[in-house]
């Protein structure tokens, strides 16, 4: 590219609090990340797809109905931000559209990750050309398909003199309802490392929401009010996915409110909800430093984005547990953390058009680097 363009992205994330959008300026050196929002998802919509995607419904016709259903939402949703920008359709280069994963199955016979959100739907209500479906083409090479993000943020990053001694200048979580590490190179010519650590805020807000009806728990404040229970800490940490090497990913269908609740009943005395709150912060907290420390990261920037960034208890633990790191977030570097992952799929979509990789094949598994996504033209 010889000249700066805009690319917009769009993700649904494991969360399901709505549909998060980013515009993204990328230049030859240049990689700018401008404006974003969230646009909550209809109380239906939001319904459906979290009984969709937690398997309590599994019907084709549900799974077709939603998939147009989510992409008119999509597309209508990113007229309304691009009229907010003051900019048109035509002065977008491409849409990077993620959709919402309904399920993730990265091991077995036959592996698949599905995403739904029509991208025919996008494409036709905004005039742009859309790229879409990205995961499958790096599985269909042997990989994950997720995380799909360390590539970004090593471009998107930029090294300091507080980055860390060792082989990782820098690590960056996302914590959304899973939690995702990308463990950055000293020398930008190597790959990142990255994987799943495990649940973010996904048992979290299941917890919040089953006793309290409320979406999350602002702040941490019900988790602070609690104390961790060790007994159940060690039994939910004795779960074989942590002890898993990368390449690894996970997803909402695994860690949910019915494995916590499987494991709660091994209990003889369950402890009370704002402890089991207090335990499930320990657990996103030690699974992430534990993650961090078994890849040799020690020291440096520890930079979080997403949703439980903002969730001050959950940051005190982290920060208590990853002495040696400096423990920050995005918008300490000038970036709003929750765009970052929306960012990314503009990235990819730009990378897509640019005929360039978008996996990092040392994160994913895959056979090597791939053209990710499929483009949908208007």
């Amino acid at each position: 590219m010889s000249h700066s363009a805009l690319y917009l992205g769009t993700i649904s994330g494991t969360s399901l609090d709505g549909l998060d959008l980013a515009l993204l300026e990328v230049g030859p050196d240049q990689l700018q990340t401008l404006a974003g929002t969230t646009t909550p998802f209809p109380d239906d919509l939001r319904r459906d797809l979290t009984q969709l995607a937690l398997g309590q419904v599994d019907d084709v016709d549900t799974l077709g109905h939603l998939d147009t259903q989510l992409g008119i939402t999509i597309g209508e949703a990113i007229l309304a931000f691009l009229q907010a920008q003051s900019l048109s359709p035509e002065q977008i280069r491409a849409i990077g559209s993620h959709g919402q994963t309904v399920r993730h199955r990265p091991d077995g016979d036959a592996p698949f990750s599905l995403q739904i959100g029509d991208p025919n739907q996008i494409v036709e209500i905004t005039g742009i050309a859309t790229v879409a479906d990205f995961r499958r083409r790096d599985m269909a090479a042997g990989g994950q398909g997720a995380p799909l993000v360390p590539l970004f943020h090593q471009a998107l990053v930029p090294a300091s003199s507080a980055s860390g001694r060792g082989p990782w200048r820098d690590l960056l979580v996302n914590i959304g309802g899973i939690a995702n590490l990308s463990l950055l190179p000293r020398d930008r010519t190597q790959e990142p490392a990255g994987f799943d650590s495990g649940p973010g805020n996904a048992l979290l807000d299941a917890w919040i929401q089953h006793h309290k009806g409320l979406a999350y728990d602002q702040d941490g404040a019900w988790s602070a009010s609690g104390t961790p229970d060790p007994a159940l800490l060690h039994q939910l940490l004795a779960d074989s996915y942590f002890e898993r090497r990368p390449p690894k990913s996970t997803g909402k269908e695994y860690f949910n409110l019915g494995w916590l609740t499987a494991q709660l009943e091994r209990r003889p005395d369950a402890p009370t909800p704002a402890d089991v709150q207090a335990t499930l912060v320990e657990l996103t907290a030690q699974t992430i430093v534990a993650a961090a420390h078994q890849s040799g990261s020690r020291d440096g920037r520890l930079i979080l984005c997403g949703g439980g960034r903002l969730n001050r208890h959950l940051l005190e633990r982290i920060s208590a547990l990853a002495q040696g790191h400096q423990v920050m977030t995005t918008e300490d570097l000038g970036i709003q953390g929750d765009w970052v992952e929306a960012a990314a799929f503009a990235w990819l979509a730009h990378r897509h058009l640019a005929g360039l990789p978008g996996n990092a094949a040392a994160v994913t598994g895959a056979r090597g680097a791939r053209v990710l996504g499929g483009l949908y033209m208007p």
